[in-house]
């Protein structure tokens, strides 16, 4: 018999519905971040670096 906990069931929502739904809480974190003026941290692909963009639109980029 398998036994199932609520963590290997997502309720009936589909890949695409739950990965809508991530998509959407990481941009209603970062609006609430640029409203209480905390950077957000990103990731710059062309220079393979990651980094903070201020309330301001300045970047810096992280060091490491």
């Amino acid at each position: 018999m398998i036994e199932h906990n609520e963590l290997d069931s997502t309720c009936g929502v589909s890949d695409d519905e739950l990965t809508e739904r991530f998509k959407e809480a990481i941009r209603i974190d970062n609006e609430i971040k640029r409203i209480k003026g905390t950077p957000i941290a990103g990731y710059d692909p062309k220079n393979k670096r990651a980094f903070l963009q201020y309330p301001d639109g300045r970047i810096e980029y992280v060091a490491g």
